[in-house]
């Protein structure tokens, strides 16, 4: 399997996966967020052309780590498809993928602010949120949420210097309540994990979190509070 960190999440144990996804044991859920399908074509619609392969490259890896797993079921946390008109340009290629993801494993789209969920779920089913187990699953925290909440929409990044080199790498950003997924899509950008618009979906400090080598790697985030963020600590997997 790619690397992976089992860790505690409101009283559920996930696992963490380095390519950019989430794992639920419990419910054989492979949780992923923001994969933008279809924004190639949306650039050459508007005369930038790109290669066309966006698509095809996340769903590789979708189904990649759904093999890995052994996932039953597919939460995507919305903005699955970049606009609301991708549905009229998505190839037959593409659709006929998702279908036969969505008949090895349940596909459950998650509706973002992005999505162009109107041209059919390709499969699968169509919700506005998920609650398993007192876990909120949606595409935007909410800030009046008061149950665990797991969702995207940020895209958040965590950037290092390494050796006097910047780095810059998805990540995932989370507290004893809310945990934000890294951008899934092959062509997603992504905003400061420290940035003042995800701080403001928590309450005090959080942490950044990456997966290298089987462990979840955790660096403090100062959060709303100001406080100092240059320390870094590893955590082991269990």
């Amino acid at each position: 399997m790619s690397a992976a960190a089992t860790f505690d999440f409101a009283g559920q144990l996930f696992q963490m996966l380095a390519d950019r996804a989430l794992f639920w044991p419990r419910h054989g859920a492979l949780i992923v967020a923001d994969l933008h399908l279809e924004k190639a074509s949306w650039y050459a619609a508007l005369g930038q052309p790109l290669p066309p392969y966006d698509s095809h490259d996340t769903l590789d890896r979708l189904a990649a780590l759904a093999a890995e797993t052994g996932a039953r079921a597919i939460w995507c946390l919305g903005d699955s498809f970049h606009d609301r008109d991708a549905a009229e340009r998505i190839v037959p290629a593409v659709a006929e993928r998702l279908f036969g993801q969505a008949a090895s494993a349940k596909l459950l789209w998650i509706a973002g602010n992005h999505d162009g969920l109107t041209g059919g779920a390709w499969g699968g089913e169509v919700s506005d949120e998920l609650v398993i187990d007192g876990i909120v699953f949606r595409h935007q925290s909410s800030r009046i949420e008061t149950r665990p909440e797991i969702s995207g929409h940020f895209h958040p990044k965590l950037r290092l210097n390494i050796r006097s080199r910047a780095v810059s790498r998805p990540c995932f950003a989370g507290d004893a309540q809310r945990l934000i997924l890294p951008a899934f899509g092959a062509l997603t950008g992504g905003l400061a994990v420290d940035d003042a618009v995800i701080a403001a979906n928590f309450d005090g400090a959080y942490e950044a979190m990456l997966v290298a080598r089987g462990r979840r790697l955790c660096f403090p985030c100062p959060g709303r509070a100001g406080d100092d963020a240059t320390a870094s600590r590893a955590v082991s997997a269990r």
